[in-house]
């Protein structure tokens, strides 16, 4: 059930990460906060669509 999802900077909209999640147990969109190398600085990532 796990599917992989990519993360996208808030600031600049960039993808920088990908990683997993399992849908059945979080359906809500996943936010972390991460470092983005063409912001320079940590911000938060959000789920994006493929």
């Amino acid at each position: 059930m796990r599917e992989i999802i990519h993360l996208g900077c808030e600031e600049c909209t960039r993808r920088n990460y990908h990683t997993t999640k399992n849908k059945r147990n979080t359906a809500e969109k996943l936010a972390l906060k991460k470092y983005c190398k063409w912001c320079k600085k940590h911000t938060i990532h959000k789920e994006m669509k493929l």
